[in-house]
């Protein structure tokens, strides 16, 4: 599931002569607890990008809405391609011609906990419960913190079509997702407008 075979649509869609996005390659320290982040994408729609790291790449969904706190809110997740793990570190701007073209800012990054269980409560790995269609996790970032899921509801068989829902189990999950426009990123307080306008993309 990990490796450079993961990254093949990752490495397709770009030219790494035109984007400063990272080409990947590097692994996360052994031992480590797996890693989120949540980044702001101003491309041809405005959405937030989800990313869990699972064997050695960042699994990704772009959720239009944001992450939730609030349970009752179902928060549609759309699966994109694997990113490499350097790329929770990216921030900046996508050259506008190419794929992904706009701005990024990393929202909200931390650890995240596996909770996932088979149908007699052992735990199940997380890959095989992303295969299976509904992972759990608990997440233990600086904006977002809990339990979480992520469930499968449509699936074509080809997985370019499935589409995903990302919700808030309990109580206190965080802050809801704010004006992304206004929000401000966890590594350098910028906004997406500044970190337009300090690249001369504005």
């Amino acid at each position: 599931m990990g490796g450079s075979d993961a990254l093949s649509d990752y490495h397709r869609k770009r030219d790494f002569d035109r984007t400063a996005e990272p080409e990947g390659g590097g692994r996360a320290a052994p031992g480590a607890r797996p890693g989120f982040v949540v980044q702001i994408h101003d491309a041809r729609t405005l959405h937030f990008d989800f990313r869990l790291e699972v064997d050695g790449v960042l699994k990704s969904w772009a959720v239009p809405k944001g992450p939730s706190g609030d349970p009752h809110d179902k928060r549609l997740a759309m699966p994109t391609e694997d990113h490499p793990m350097e790329y929770r570190d990216f921030e900046g701007v996508i050259a506008e011609a190419e794929y992904g073209g706009g701005t990024v800012i990393i929202w909200d990054e931390g650890g995240y906990e596996n909770r996932s269980t088979d149908r007699r409560g052992h735990e199940l790995p997380f890959a095989e419960a992303l295969d299976a269609g509904h992972a759990s996790f608990r997440l233990a970032g600086r904006k977002l913190r809990g339990d979480w899921a992520l469930t499968r509801f449509r699936e074509d068989g080809t997985g370019e079509r499935a589409a995903w829902l990302l919700v808030r189990h309990g109580h206190g999950g965080g802050r809801p997702a704010p004006d992304p426009r206004r929000a401000r990123s966890v590594r350098s307080g910028r906004t997406l407008r500044q970190v337009a306008e300090e690249a001369g993309g504005a």
